[in-house]
C-alpha cells in the first residue's frame, strides 16, 4: 500500500517562486500547476499540503491522504467571540447556529414572500431589543411568536441537514471560539461536486429563517455551560488572565441578557464585515486529486467578491504582578487551576512553553507526572496550554487528596515550575520531550480530520505552515540554560488563580419558559434547489469489505504462542499487545492490581527511574482490563521494541510491593469514588443506566468495599499480575518487521503454552425487565435531563441493517425526524436523540432509548412531544429515501484499515460473526421501504415499557408530570454506585 501522505505533481510545474525560510529544512517553494494555478508547498512536508490562494484571497488548503475514499473538509473564517461588538455578545456564535437555516433558495418555498415575514422579525426584534418595559417586551414576542408561525408556512426546515446528510457525510456540525468559526463535514470522495455546489451557495447569502426557535436552542446550550463547572473555572480564568481584553471579558456563548435580547440586523452586519473570501479557508484533506479539486473550488467560490476586512484591536493588557485569585462554586468535587499569561501564537515564547508544558506533564515522566501524580501526593495534576492570536496561557491544575486543602495543591503544583526555574531536572529530558512531541505529530499526520486541523490552526493564527513545521527543530535547540533563564523571566507571582469549590453557585440565571408556538417544518415540501440537487448524479463509490481471514496474518513464536499481525504501511510506529481472554468479570483483582503496578518499581529501579527509562526510549506501556479481556502492551518506534519489551518484562517479573504506596493506593481509590458521584455525566450515564438495566445486582455496583480494600495485602496484588503469565494467551502486533517482533517476544517473553492454565469462570449480569420505575437523582443544575429506556428482545443480526436505517431516519443526526420535532419545532431542547442499540454481545439484550437534555420548567412537554415520537412515528417518504441513501453511501465510504482490521474482527466474533457483516447489511438496506421500517417500528419501538431515569434540580421538577411515567423513586447515589455511606478514607 502507498504512503498516505504524499504529494503528486501532474502536468507541467513550472517554478515561478522560491522563498526559504531561515530554516532550510522546511524552505517554502511557489510552484504553478497545470492549469495555471499557484500554490505553495514546503520541503519534507510530511503532509504534502498544497496551499492556493484564489484570485480574490480564499485560501486553499489541499492535503491527500488516500486510506480511506473520505475528505475531511473545513470551511473556516477569520470570526469569533473577540469580535463580538461588546452589547451583543454571542453573535458569532449565533450566526454560526444560523447557518444551517438555508438561504434565499434553500429552505423555502417562496423566498420573496417568506422575506416579508422576516422583515417583520427583525424589526420586531429591534423593538424588543430596544423596549425596557417587561410587560411590552412579552407583548412584542408573540408577535414576533405569531409572525414566525406564519413565516414557517413558507420555510422549510432542515433542508442542508437532509442534502449534507444524503451525501453520507459525516460529523456534520460547526464550532465557534475566540477568533474562528468553522463549519466541518466528512465527505465521501466521490461527492466533492455536491458538497461544493452546497457549500458555495450555503455561504452566499444569509437567512435568518426560524430564528426564534434557533435562539431557544442557543439558550439551552448556555444552560448546559451554566451546569458546567469546569466551563465555569475555565472562564474566571480568562477573566483574571484578561480583564481588559475580549478572551476575558466576553465568552462565546455570550450573556443572557444578550442572548434574550437579539439584534438579527447586527447578526447581518457580522456577516458583511467578516464572511468575505479574503478572511476565509477551504480545507480538504483526503483522497482527493489536487489539480482537479482546486480547478472545482475556484469555480465554486472563485466569484466571491473580496472586500477589506479589518479586525480590531484591543489594547495591551497590562502585566501582572501579583497573584489574582477567583473562587467559583458548583456541586462537583473541588479543584484548583494555576495560569500565567503568555504570548500569542507564533511568538517564540510558544516554543518554550509548550516545551516547558511537557517538562512537567507529559503522561509519563514530567515534573508533576513523577513528583506529584507518580507518588500520589495529590488525587490528580497536569497542564495544559492554549495560543490565540493576541494572548496565550499556560495551565497547570490539581484535585486533592481527601484532607487536602487546595492551597496545598497550588503549592505543590507550584513547586514543580520552581523545579524548572532552579534547573533541577534531567539533561536528557529535554531531547525525550522533543522526540515525544515528533512521535504525536507522525501520529497526527496519520489521519486526514487531525491534519485538516493542524492546517485550520495554521490559518487562523496567520501563520505560514513552513513555520509551524519548524517548531520542533527550534525546540531541539533550546539549551537547558536557556530554559532555566526563560522560566524565571515568565514565572514568578503573575498568575491567575481560580479554587472550584464545592456549594451553590448564586450567580446562576434561570428564565422562563418563553412558550414558543410549535413551528411547522414542512417536511414534504421540497425547494428547487433540493430537488435541482438531488437530480444530479455523483460517480458511484464501490464498497469494500474486509476478508478478516487474509488480512489477519498468523504465525507463532519459537514456544508455539499464537501472533496475528498487521503491517503498518505508512511509518515505523508499532503496538504490541498481549491478550488474555479473562477480565474484570473473571477475577476483579486483576483490574485492581493493574492500576497498583503503575505506582511500583522494581528491584532495580524506583517507580520514578522506570517511567523515565520507558520515556527515554519513547516506549508507553499498559496493563489494561475489561470486562472479558486484559491487555498488557507496548507501543512506539519499533527501533525500541526490543528494550521496551524487555523493560515491560523486567516490571512484570520484577515488581516490588510497598505498603505505603498501596494505602495511598486505596485513599485514591476511595477518593475518587466520592468525586465520581459529584459528576452529573456520571451520575446519569453510568450509574443511574447501569441501575435502571441491572437493578442492584450489577458490574457498576460489585466493587471492593473500603474494609476489602484495606485487607488486601500488596504483595497479593503483585503476585496476581506476575501469575497472569501463566494463564492462556495470545499476541497481536501491528507494526513493520514482525520477524523482529517474534525475536523480542521469544527473548523476553518465554511461555511454556502447554501448562498455561483456562480462565476462572466469567460472572453473569442479568438484565432486568424495564417498564413503570422512575429513577430520580436530585442535582443543582439548571437544565434537567431524561432518558426512557426499554429491554429489548436478545441481540439478533437480522435487525442490525433495519435498526442502522432506522437511527439514521428516525433518532440520530440534524436530519432526524427526533431532531426535527423537539428541537427546531418546538424548541424544547439543544440535545435530543433516540436510538435502537444492538447489544455488543451474542446473548445480551437489545435496547431502546430515548433522550432529550433541557431546562426544568420545559421538561413536561418534551417527554409528551418524545413519547408522542415513539408511540407513532411519523410517515415521510422522501425522508427516509434521504436516509437510506445516506446510509449505503456511509457503509460504502467506510474503510477498515490498519490495525483497526483486528480489533474490529475481535468485535464481531463477540455478536459470533466470522466475516464482514457490512455486505448483508448494504445488500439488505438497499431494499428496503420506509414499510419496513414502519414494521420494526411497531414491533420493536412501539409501545415498549419503559424506565425512566431523569436527573435535575428536586426544586423546579415537576413530579406530577413524572408520575405519569410510571412510580417516582428518588435514589440515593450512594445507593446506585454501591459506595459506602460516609466512610472515613484515611487508612
Amino acid at each position: 500500500m502507498k504512503n498516505q501522505f504524499i504529494a503528486v505533481f501532474t502536468g507541467l510545474l513550472i517554478i515561478v517562486g522560491c522563498s526559504k525560510s531561515k530554516n532550510e529544512k522546511h524552505a517554502s517553494s511557489t510552484i504553478k500547476d497545470s492549469n495555471g494555478f499557484t500554490y505553495e508547498i514546503v520541503k519534507d512536508d510530511p503532509t504534502g499540503l498544497r496551499l492556493y490562494t484564489l484570485d480574490n484571497g480564499l485560501k486553499v488548503y489541499l492535503g491527500k491522504n488516500t486510506e480511506e475514499p473520505k475528505i475531511q473538509t473545513l470551511i473556516a473564517v477569520r470570526a469569533g467571540s473577540k469580535y463580538d461588538p461588546a452589547d451583543n455578545t454571542g453573535l458569532a456564535h449565533y450566526l454560526e447556529h444560523m447557518f444551517f437555516k438555508g438561504t434565499d433558495k434553500i429552505g423555502t418555498q417562496n423566498f420573496e414572500k417568506e422575506k416579508v415575514f422576516l422583515n417583520q422579525i427583525s424589526d420586531l426584534y429591534e423593538a424588543h431589543k430596544k423596549e425596557k418595559d417587561t410587560v411590552k417586551k412579552r407583548e412584542i414576542y408573540k408577535k414576533i411568536d405569531s409572525v414566525s408561525l406564519l413565516a414557517s408556512n413558507i420555510s422549510i426546515a432542515n433542508e442542508y441537514d437532509k442534502m449534507v446528510s444524503s451525501l453520507g457525510a459525516e460529523g456534520t456540525n460547526a464550532f465557534t471560539s475566540n477568533e474562528k468559526t468553522v463549519y466541518v463535514n466528512k465527505i465521501p470522495s466521490n461527492e466533492i461536486d455536491k458538497w461544493l455546489q452546497l457549500e458555495s451557495e450555503r455561504f452566499k447569502t444569509l437567512v435568518l429563517r426560524l430564528f426564534h426557535t434557533e435562539l431557544e436552542a442557543v439558550y439551552e446550550e448556555f444552560n448546559r455551560g451554566q451546569d458546567s463547572d469546569g466551563r465555569k473555572q475555565y472562564f474566571a480564568v480568562l477573566e483574571g488572565l484578561y480583564p481588559n481584553h475580549p478572551y476575558g471579558t466576553q465568552s462565546t456563548i455570550g450573556k443572557s441578557e444578550h442572548l434574550k435580547n437579539p439584534s438579527m440586523k447586527a447578526i447581518h452586519n457580522y456577516f458583511e464585515t467578516y464572511y468575505v473570501p479574503n478572511n476565509m479557508a477551504v480545507i480538504m484533506v483526503g483522497d482527493l486529486d489536487f489539480e482537479e479539486t482546486i480547478k472545482k473550488v475556484n469555480n465554486s467560490f472563485g466569484d466571491y467578491k473580496s472586500k477589506e476586512v479589518s479586525h480590531p484591536t484591543f489594547p495591551e493588557e497590562i502585566p501582572l504582578v501579583t497573584p489574582v485569585k477567583k473562587e467559583v462554586y458548583g456541586p462537583t468535587a473541588e479543584s484548583v487551576y494555576v495560569a500565567f499569561r503568555t504570548k500569542g501564537k507564533g511568538d517564540k515564547e510558544e516554543v518554550m512553553v509548550t516545551l516547558i508544558d511537557y517538562m512537567l506533564a507529559n503522561s509519563n515522566a514530567g515534573l508533576i507526572d513523577l513528583n506529584l501524580n507518580q507518588k500520589q501526593m495529590v488525587q490528580r495534576a497536569s497542564s495544559f496550554t492554549n495560543f490565540n492570536n493576541d494572548y496565550g496561557f499556560h495551565l497547570l491544575y490539581g484535585t486533592p487528596k481527601q484532607g487536602q486543602t487546595l492551597d496545598e495543591v497550588r503549592d505543590l503544583l507550584l513547586g514543580q515550575v520552581e523545579k524548572i526555574k532552579k534547573g533541577e531536572f534531567e539533561d536528557w529530558l529535554l531531547d525525550a520531550v522533543v522526540n515525544d512531541l515528533r512521535l504525536s505529530k507522525i501520529k497526527s499526520f496519520e489521519k486526514s480530520s487531525s491534519t485538516a486541523y493542524e492546517y485550520l490552526d495554521a490559518f487562523i493564527g496567520f501563520q505560514d505552515w513552513n513555520r509551524r513545521l519548524s517548531m520542533l527543530d527550534e525546540m531541539k535547540k533550546i539549551t537547558k540554560e536557556e530554559v532555566i533563564s526563560f522560566a524565571n523571566e515568565l514565572y514568578a507571582d503573575n498568575y491567575v488563580e481560580v479554587h472550584k469549590i464545592k456549594g451553590e453557585d448564586k450567580h446562576i440565571v434561570k428564565v422562563d419558559n418563553p412558550g414558543i408556538t410549535p413551528i411547522n417544518l414542512n417536511r414534504d415540501k421540497e425547494s428547487n434547489f433540493l430537488k435541482e440537487f438531488n437530480a444530479v448524479r455523483s460517480p458511484d463509490l464501490t464498497p469494500k469489505f474486509v476478508d478478516y481471514k487474509s488480512e489477519i496474518n498468523e504465525t507463532k513464536t519459537k514456544n508455539g504462542l499464537k501472533v496475528s499481525y498487521i503491517e503498518n504501511p505508512n511509518n515505523d510506529i508499532f503496538n504490541l499487545n498481549i491478550i488474555f481472554d479473562m477480565g474484570k468479570d473473571n477475577d476483579p483483582m486483576v483490574s485492581l492490581a493493574a492500576g497498583y503496578l503503575d505506582y511500583l518499581g522494581t528491584n532495580k529501579y524506583s517507580p520514578e527511574e522506570l517511567k523515565q527509562e520507558f520515556y527515554k526510549i519513547g516506549i508507553s506501556y499498559y496493563v489494561n482490563t475489561a470486562n472479558d479481556k486484559t491487555y498488557v502492551g507496548i507501543s512506539g518506534l519499533k527501533e525500541n521494541l526490543n528494550p521496551g519489551l524487555e523493560l515491560l518484562e523486567h516490571l512484570w517479573e520484577n515488581a516490588v510491593p510497598d505498603q505505603e504506596t498501596y494505602n495511598k493506593y486505596v485513599d485514591k481509590i476511595l477518593k475518587g469514588r466520592q468525586d465520581s458521584k459529584t459528576q452529573k455525566r456520571n451520575i446519569f450515564w453510568n450509574g443511574l443506566m447501569s441501575y435502571s438495566k441491572y437493578g442492584e445486582d450489577s458490574r457498576l455496583r460489585d466493587i471492593y468495599t473500603m474494609s476489602e480494600l484495606r485487607a488486601i495485602t500488596p504483595s497479593e496484588l503483585v503476585e496476581k499480575i506476575k501469575k497472569l503469565k501463566e494463564y492462556k494467551q495470545r499476541v497481536f502486533y501491528y507494526g513493520k518487521d514482525v520477524d523482529n517482533a517474534i525475536t523480542s517476544l521469544d527473548t523476553n517473553h518465554a511461555i511454556n503454552i502447554n501448562e498455561l492454565k483456562d480462565y476462572p469462570e466469567r460472572k453473569r449480569y442479568e438484565e432486568k425487565e424495564t417498564g413503570g420505575n422512575v429513577y430520580f437523582v436530585d442535582y443543582d443544575m439548571v437544565q434537567s435531563e431524561i432518558l426512557l429506556l426499554a429491554k429489548g428482545a436478545k441481540f439478533d443480526a437480522k435487525k442490525m441493517a433495519v435498526s442502522r436505517l432506522f437511527n439514521m431516519y428516525f433518532g440520530s443526526g440534524l436530519s432526524s425526524i427526533v431532531f426535527q420535532e423537539i428541537r427546531e419545532s418546538k424548541s424544547l431542547a439543544y440535545s435530543a436523540f433516540s436510538s435502537y442499540s444492538n447489544a455488543r454481545e451474542k446473548g445480551d439484550s437489545d435496547y431502546v432509548m430515548a433522550y432529550v437534555g433541557t431546562q426544568a420548567n420545559k421538561l413536561p412537554e418534551a417527554v409528551d412531544a418524545m413519547m408522542e415520537l415513539m408511540t407513532n412515528m411519523p410517515e415521510a417518504e422522501e425522508q427516509f429515501n434521504q436516509a437510506k441513501e445516506a446510509t449505503l453511501k456511509k457503509i460504502a465510504a467506510e474503510r477498515i484499515t490498519k490495525s483497526n482490521i483486528f480489533w474490529t474482527y475481535e468485535s464481531l466474533k463477540k455478536r459470533g460473526f466470522e466475516n464482514d457483516n457490512r455486505e448483508a447489511l448494504y445488500n439488505a438496506i438497499k431494499n428496503m421501504t420506509l414499510n419496513d421500517l414502519k414494521t420494526f417500528f411497531n414491533a420493536n419501538i412501539k409501545g415498549e415499557n419503559y424506565n425512566v431515569i431523569v436527573i435535575g434540580n428536586k426544586k423546579d421538577i415537576d413530579f406530577n408530570a413524572l408520575k405519569k411515567l410510571g412510580d417516582i423513586k428518588e435514589m440515593d447515589i450512594d445507593e446506585i454506585f454501591n459506595f459506602e455511606k460516609s466512610a472515613p478514607i484515611k487508612g
